[in-house]
């Protein structure tokens, strides 16, 4: 995988407008930057398991059951699990590994507790490891309404938060390398002719928060390994024959033509405006061939001019203030992947 590449998505016109969007994915840097001599990771459950009873709450047409209770023995795996699998999806490391054991002996559930030194030199030893990514603390809280409504229909939600603290361990430092508390939910809202029929839609209880724990930890990737993001560009069309040659270009995933028409509308045009839309539009094609660098001289300039005779206020200028902004994001991006694939 190479560092800032880009690969065109879909496009969409809208009426009258003067714009077409596209939407593309871009390729970032993981939020952590390892050591260039990790290549195999370890992931970790040092969490405790909350009791059954504590933290799933059962509401049945406006009454609180005073029975609920859940299992979370197995959520952490779930959890862990779609972590390490990830990650491998992420084509980044060497290896990833999940280690299959309890770490923890207490019941001190509530408490975030970091490994030792001691322990992520012994776990690095036992696996072969370079870094650790442990689950420090892992707590979920469910609550699930099932309510009447007119018609008698019934009303089914779902509500499932978890609160968990991961950290990045390295042998031979005291500290960790990084801490990241995470927060999140995941909801689920049915309705149903009975509540027998409800239980056909909504996730029961030990399969909702398998989902969350799934969730929370496809979540987090992106903070350890390079990946891709999905986002959205635009550029500009035109109704005379050069700009429309140029947009069916475009159209067409042919930007060396669409920059050529529009270098030759931008070069010969008296217009401000029409200068201004084609240097953004020179800009976005620059960007698909990842010259980051030039893609954001284009832009700034195209920025400029709507400055200048549109004014700050104007939707367009704040428009290209905002591409702007994002090319230089990127160029400092594009840097850091280059550091993480050691270039």
């Amino acid at each position: 995988m190479k560092p800032g590449i880009y690969c065109l998505l879909s496009f969409c016109l809208l009426a009258c407008s003067p714009v077409r969007y596209v939407g593309i994915e871009t390729y970032n840097p993981g939020e952590i930057t390892f050591p260039g001599d990790v290549h195999k990771v370890l992931v970790v459950n040092n969490s405790v398991a909350q009791p059954d009873d504590v933290g799933y709450s059962l509401s049945l047409y406006g009454k609180l059951q005073d029975t609920a209770s859940v299992s979370l023995d197995s959520v952490a795996y779930f959890t862990t699990y779609a972590l390490g699998k990830s990650i491998v999806d992420g084509s980044y490391f060497e290896d990833v590994l999940l280690y299959d054991h309890d770490i923890r002996t207490d019941q001190q559930y509530l408490t975030d507790k970091k490994l030792t030194a001691q322990q992520v030199a012994a776990l690095c030893r036992e696996t072969g490891a370079d870094a650790i990514l442990s689950f420090d603390r892992l707590l979920f809280s469910m609550d699930k309404d099932i309510a009447g409504m007119q018609g008698g229909f019934v009303l089914g939600e779902v509500n499932v938060r978890v609160n968990s603290i991961v950290r990045t361990y390295l042998p031979g430092r005291d500290n960790p390398l990084a801490t990241m508390p995470v927060t999140d939910s995941v909801f689920w809202q049915e309705t149903a002719f009975t509540e027998e029929e409800l239980g056909f839609y909504l996730p029961a209880p030990n399969e909702a928060l398998r989902v969350a724990g799934q969730y929370i930890g496809t979540r987090i990737m992106p903070s350890f390994v390079p990946h891709w993001e999905k986002e959205t560009r635009w550029y500009y069309v035109g109704y005379d024959t050069n700009w429309k040659e140029a947009s069916a270009f475009a159209a067409a995933g042919n930007w060396e033509n669409a920059e050529r028409k529009w270098q030759a509308i931008f070069n010969s045009s008296k217009s401000w405006k029409s200068k201004a839309r084609a240097a953004s539009n020179i800009a976005l094609c620059y960007e698909v061939k990842t010259d980051l660098e030039k893609a954001w001289q284009w832009a700034d300039k195209s920025y400029q001019l709507f400055k200048q005779h549109a004014g700050e206020e104007d939707k367009f200028t704040r428009l290209e203030k905002l591409y702007a902004e994002a090319l230089m994001d990127r160029i400092q991006a594009d840097k850091k992947l280059k550091m993480q694939f050691g270039e």
